[in-house]
C-alpha cells in the first residue's frame, strides 16, 4: 500500500494502536528550554520519578536569558533568575546535557537542535515549545507539546498522540528575486487561513522546495503550527545529508553510510494519496508583509490593507492602528529585529548583510539583531557581518530568543510599531501594545534603511 513520508515516520514509531486514532508513539529525542523544561524537570524530581534515557534528552537556555552584551543570570524577566538556576540544578540532577549561557554551543533549541544534528531524518523529536516543527525541514518528525505531555515522554521515552491526516503543499516553479521562504509560508497562511492546516501533518514539495537550501526549508517548516498544523517536513535529499555530515551527533563512518541508505526511502511514494493537497505557484509570490493580528493578515508588499471581513480583522486594524485601504509599501516604522528560530541562521544573516552593506538604518529606528545561536554569532564574526551591521546602525546581541515574545522582559515599547522577522504578530506578542509586522530578513533591512515598510526588491 501507498503511504506518505508521514506515514512512514508514523508507523516506525508506533509501539501500539491504542484505538482507531489513537497510537502511543515513541520518541527518539525530547529537547528542553529553560522556560518550561524546569518546571517538567523539578515535577518529576518532586514526584520521585526519573529521566527514562538522559542520553536522548538535551536542554538549552534560549528563553528566559538576556541577549545584551555581558549578560548575566539577572534577567529582565521576572523570575528569569529562577528558573536559570533551576534548569542547572535539575539537569545536573537527571544527567542531561545542558546548553549553558556561557556554552560556545548554546542557542535556540530549533536552531542549536539540527546544528548539532541532534535532529535527523526518521527520528521523532518533542519539545514543550510550538515552533518544534521547524525541525521537521530534516525529513524528522517533529511537534511541540505540552509540560505535561513532556513529562510522559521524559520517563516513558513515548506519548499518546492522536493521528492527523495527512496534507500536501506544493510550492512550484521559480522564486523571483527578493521572494524566500517566509514570503512562501506568509502567502499560504493568507491564502487558506491560520487554521487552514488544522488537524494535519503538512508535506511541503515541489520544485521551488527541493530548490531552497536547508535554513531556508527550516524556515517554511517553522511555521507551519502557524497554520495550525500538527506538523511540517519535507522529505530528505542530498540536501539534507550534505548539510548533516560532521554534524557532532550525526553518525559517522560506516553508520553515516548506512543512515544515508536509510533516509533515501523517507519520501512519499509515487501513488500516494493525501486528504488535502495545495498547489501554490511561487512565481505569483511578491515579498509579503502582515498587517494585523494575525499571520494570515499577510499581503503582498504591493497591496493595500484589505476591507475587514468581520469583527476580529476590525479588531486588529484598531490594535494595529492602522486603516483599511492603506498601502503596506510605505507605512512608518519605528523598530527593526531580526532574530527567532525563524529568520536568525547565518543564510538568514547574509542576506540581510549583503542588503544593508553601504546603508545606514533611518533616524529613529531601533535595529536589532539577535543570532539564533553562538555558533551562527561566531560564523557571522568571523565573516564579518556584525561590524556590517554596526556601521549600519542596527544592534548586535548575544543569542537567545530575545524580543521574539514578551514575558515580562525587553520590549521596543507601547505602540511601537516592529517590522519582525519573528513568527508572530499577536496583540501583546512583543510587548503590551507594540504592533508587529512579519516578514523575511531582507524586508525588514530595507524598511529600517527607509523607516517604513520597503519592498526589499528596490536595494537588489
Amino acid at each position: 500500500m501507498a503511504r506518505t513520508l508521514f506515514d512512514k515516520l508514523w508507523d516506525q514509531h508506533t509501539v501500539e494502536e491504542l484505538d482507531d486514532s489513537l497510537s502511543l508513539i515513541y520518541i527518539d529525542r525530547i529537547f528542553l528550554h529553560e522556560r518550561t523544561g524546569s518546571i517538567a524537570l523539578q515535577s518529576l524530581h518532586e514526584a520521585g520519578r526519573t529521566v527514562r534515557d538522559p542520553q536522548r534528552t538535551f536542554c538549552t537556555m534560549d528563553h528566559i536569558v538576556d541577549t545584551t552584551s555581558g549578560r548575566n543570570d539577572n534577567t529582565q524577566m521576572p523570575s528569569g533568575k529562577d528558573f536559570i538556576e533551576s534548569t542547572r540544578r535539575e539537569t545536573e540532577a537527571a544527567g542531561i546535557r545542558l546548553f549553558d549561557m556561557d556554552d560556545p554551543l548554546q542557542g535556540i533549541v530549533h536552531v542549536i537542535s539540527p546544528e548539532q544534528g541532534i535532529a535527523l531524518p526518521g527520528l521523532t523529536l518533542v519539545c514543550p515549545d510550538s515552533h518544534t516543527c521547524a525541525q521537521g525541514a530534516l525529513g524528522a518528525l517533529a511537534w511541540g507539546v505540552g509540560s505535561s505531555d513532556v513529562e510522559h515522554a521524559l520517563v516513558t521515552q513515548t506519548l499518546r498522540v492522536n493521528r492527523p491526516r495527512n496534507m500536501l503543499v506544493r510550492f512550484e516553479g521559480n522564486l523571483r528575486e527578493g521572494v524566500t521562504a517566509k514570503d512562501m509560508i506568509l502567502n499560504l497562511i493568507s491564502t487558506h487561513g491560520a487554521k487552514g492546516g488544522a488537524g494535519y501533518a503538512v508535506e511541503f514539495g515541489g520544485s521551488a522546495v527541493r530548490a531552497l537550501n536547508m535554513e531556508a526549508r527550516m524556515t517554511l517548516c517553522n511555521m507551519a503550527v502557524e497554520f495550525s498544523a500538527f506538523t511540517g517536513l519535507i522529505a530528505p535529499d542530498a540536501i539534507t545529508t550534505n548539510y548533516l555530515q560532521g554534524r557532532p551527533h550525526a553518525p559517522a563512518g560506516e553508520a553515516w553510510d548506512r543512515a544515508v541508505l536509510q533516509w533515501q526511502a523517507l519520501r512519499s511514494d509515487d501513488d500516494a494519496e493525501f486528504d488535502w493537497e495545495i498547489v501554490i505557484d511561487v512565481e505569483d509570490i511578491e515579498p509579503t508583509v502582515t498587517w494585523g493580528t494575525s499571520p494570515q493578515h499577510a499581503a503582498g508588499i504591493s497591496a493595500s490593507i484589505p476591507a475587514p471581513k468581520g469583527e476580529p480583522e476590525q479588531k486588529a486594524l484598531h490594535y494595529q492602528n492602522l486603516e483599511a485601504g492603506t498601502a503596506l509599501d510605505g507605512i512608518a516604522i519605528d523598530a527593526a529585529f531580526i532574530g527567532s528560530c525563524t529568520n536568525s541562521r547565518i543564510s538568514d544573516l547574509r542576506a540581510a548583510a549583503q542588503m544593508i552593506n553601504g546603508h545606514k538604518v533611518a533616524e529613529g529606528v531601533a535595529a536589532v539583531i539577535v543570532p539564533g545561536s553562538s555558533q551562527v554569532k561566531a560564523a557571522a564574526e568571523a565573516e564579518g557581518l556584525d561590524k556590517v551591521f554596526t556601521e549600519a546602525g542596527f544592534e548586535w546581541r548575544e543569542s537567545g530568543c530575545s524580543m521574539c515574545f514578551y514575558a515580562g522582559g525587553e520590549t521596543f515599547g507601547e505602540k511601537k510599531r516592529v517590522i519582525s522577522s519573528t513568527n508572530r504578530n499577536f496583540e501583546g506578542r512583543q510587548g503590551p501594545g507594540t504592533r508587529t509586522h512579519l516578514a523575511s530578513p531582507i524586508t525588514v533591512v530595507a524598511s529600517a534603511i527607509r523607516g517604513k515598510i520597503t519592498d526589499p526588491r528596490e536595494f537588489l
